[in-house]
């Protein structure tokens, strides 16, 4: 009997249209329970009742696949508020994306690991940091002093503290497959808007390892000074 509910089960699930959103959805719930080291096509394809060449109808690799995955958990950030001033908004969105990492434990490394291996962040997360650049700006933030608050965030602003600008061992991305890699510069602005204009207005240093564009020397002075500064107004309100 439990063989046959469990054979019932399969069809009722084969039965409801299989999309990307529905393999995404699986692959999360999967690494939620198991890790993403645990995650596969062929266990994905078993929650769905589908056959594991199903899924490769709606992502192509596996590299897409964990893409899609953080997507998928960037869209639990809660979205900005409105009319509470710079702070308490990055504040806000900061702590609902590291409740959103408490749930999800994996998403770090994987976050991690992809940031440091595309061409570009995934168009979710783009389109997260563009908004979060865009409260700064909304706040009175000079470009060049978003630009130097993004690195003393770091990604903080996801969440968890691990330096996210950076560059692959070999200087080049690893992968350039995906949709934000591809957008052509006007469309890349048009959609990102805030990103673009941080973009136009950094200084350019090939050589960074903190990320193209940046100077190591002033963003690791800058992060130092800012947190010996903070430190110093707290001794002195104590």
């Amino acid at each position: 009997m439990v063989e046959i509910a469990t054979q019932a089960g399969a069809v009722a699930r084969a039965r409801v249209p299989l999309n990307r959103t529905r393999v995404l959805s699986a692959a999360v719930a999967l690494a939620d329970e198991g890790g993403v080291d645990a995650l596969s096509m062929r266990r994905i394809a078993q929650a769905l009742g589908v056959v594991p060449m199903a899924l490769y109808k709606h992502v192509a690799n596996k590299n897409e696949l964990l893409d899609g995955m953080i997507d998928v958990l960037v869209g639990e950030i809660d979205p900005p508020v409105e009319g509470i001033g710079w702070k308490a908004a990055v504040r806000r969105r900061v702590l609902s994306a590291r409740r959103m990492l408490l749930r999800h434990p994996w998403a770090p490394e994987v976050i991690e690991a992809r940031m440091k291996t595309r061409a570009a962040p995934t168009p979710a997360l783009l389109e997260y940091l563009d908004s979060m650049i865009g409260i700064f700006r909304a706040g009175g933030f000079p470009i060049d002093l978003v630009h130097h608050a993004l690195h003393v965030m770091g990604s903080r602003l996801l969440g968890f503290s691990q330096e996210l600008f950076v560059d692959n061992d070999s200087g080049r991305p690893a992968d350039t497959d995906t949709d934000a890699d591809s957008l052509e510069p006007a469309e890349m602005a048009a959609r990102f808007p805030h990103l673009a204009e941080l973009a136009m207005a950094v200084a350019h240093d090939p050589e960074s390892v903190v990320g193209s564009g940046c100077d190591d020397q002033f963003e690791f002075e800058f992060a130092l000074d800012l947190t010996l500064d903070g430190l110093a107004r707290l001794l002195n309100a104590s």
